[in-house]
């Protein structure tokens, strides 16, 4: 009785707050009292289910963007929200001071599935490859004999792996880097999809101990590089003795149409960072897959998360790669991608200069003399369809994996007949 009076408590609280907080109120206390480092579209969301989300008012949109590609499983999954009830009600943190049965049963499944040894697990995608980074180095001075405090690493341009010191350090978008220095030493840097250039840097500096890179540039507008590329890259850092460190926290687990992007090419990194899609959108969980040798490189003590490897992220995070693979999610983004492909590679190219994707990533380029992408994904929020752009003139497009034909094909009406109205004002 007292669940149900509270459930009832809760039922009018938010009666209350909905009929006296409206959006505009809400929107104005955000501006007042947060940060000001991340600008929001003027839309207020109050649930989501499976591909929709509702706002304040009770208005449905179509997610095309995902949570950032991370609620690959659909919002609010029922597998995924019972498997969190469940773990929340027995234990939800203990740190790795001590066993719980969900780490090694994640670790369990996700090695299994991707024919890696070991699972470090963190929290978020930056924390991740930075961990990474360390394993690498610590490879770099005790395996490879660098000098102590040479090793350096080398970063394609274009990254983005997060917003912490040591990964803007590794950027070169000027909004990450400009005015955040001194920077991390022995970071370098060398044009993505460039194999050539790639070895040159490898030729030249004898204590680089890892090549950092993403199978597809997604921040940087979903750039996909040549044929052939990743697998040269592997090539080139077995013959240099270098490792191959892919980030994989947003190509990864099913979006590009593959379990991995890397699958693509059937290349297999020295370390490969996964997140985002492994929490579910549920509760923050990344980590690093690597052999015995990489993993172990990090012995007791040099290295620890507080909420890394909680038993409450390790149940949800097993629950929603089960799901990707049981619900065949890779493959839906592979068939509903060719369906986006197909669609919007028909817009005229006034309007947009080129389609890039893979699977259910993908980025829609305007012509900049048409219209710059804020524009655009405002008036796609009036019309029920939520997306940001990147680099203020390409359309994301990535949405929830569990999208169907039916609603894919609404999503793509929408951007179109959107992008033909805004042609003729």
């Amino acid at each position: 009785m007292r669940h149900l009076d509270r459930r009832l408590l809760i039922s009018q609280g938010e009666k209350l707050r909905s009929r006296w907080l409206s959006s505009r109120k809400i929107i104005e206390r955000d501006e007042r009292l947060g940060g000001h480092h991340f600008k929001s579209l003027p839309v207020v969301l109050r649930r989501a289910e499976g591909v929709y989300c509702w706002d304040t008012e009770g208005k449905r949109y179509i997610d095309l963007l995902a949570g950032f590609a991370t609620v690959s499983q659909g919002h609010s999954h029922p597998r995924l929200v019972e498997a969190m009830r469940d773990q929340v009600a027995k234990l939800a943190h203990t740190s790795r001071a001590f066993y719980t049965e969900p780490h090694g049963e994640l670790a369990e499944y996700l090695t299994a599935i991707t024919g890696y040894e070991r699972f470090l697990p963190m929290n978020t995608g930056v924390e991740a490859g930075d961990t990474a980074l360390k394993i690498a180095r610590r490879w770099g001075y005790r395996t490879k004999k660098i000098p102590s405090n040479k090793a350096t690493t080398i970063f394609a341009k274009g990254n983005y792996w997060g917003r912490s010191l040591a990964a803007l350090s590794a950027s070169t978008d000027p909004n990450c880097y400009r005015d955040f220095g001194p920077y991390m030493p022995l970071f370098d840097s060398v044009t993505f999809d460039d194999l050539e250039a790639l070895e040159r840097k490898l030729q030249e500096n004898p204590n680089v101990c890892a090549f950092m890179v993403e199978p597809i540039q997604g921040e940087a507008g979903v750039v996909i590089p040549s044929n052939g590329y990743l697998r040269g890259v592997r090539e080139l850092c077995t013959k240099y003795n270098v490792l191959l460190v892919v980030d994989e926290v947003q190509t990864g687990l099913g979006r590009t149409g593959r379990r991995l992007a890397v699958d693509h090419e059937a290349v297999k990194p020295d370390l490969l960072v996964v997140g985002k899609a492994l929490s579910g959108g549920m509760y923050p969980v990344s980590g690093v897959l690597g052999s015995s040798e990489m993993i172990l490189a990090l012995e007791t003590g040099v290295h620890g998360s507080t909420f890394g490897g909680s038993p409450l992220g390790q149940r949800v995070a097993l629950e929603a790669l089960k799901i990707l693979e049981e619900e065949k999610l890779a493959e839906n983004a592979a068939k509903m991608g060719e369906i986006v492909r197909k669609e919007l590679e028909k817009i005229p190219k006034d309007i947009a200069l080129e389609f890039r994707g893979r699977g259910l990533l993908a980025g829609l380029q305007l012509n900049p003399d048409f219209a710059n992408g804020w524009d655009i994904c405002a008036k796609l929020i009036n019309k029920g369809l939520l997306t940001r752009p990147a680099h203020n003139y390409i359309i994301r497009i990535s949405p929830p994996l569990v999208i169907n034909e039916e609603q894919i094909r609404v999503a793509l009406n929408i951007i179109t007949s959107t992008l033909l109205s805004h042609r003729k004002t």
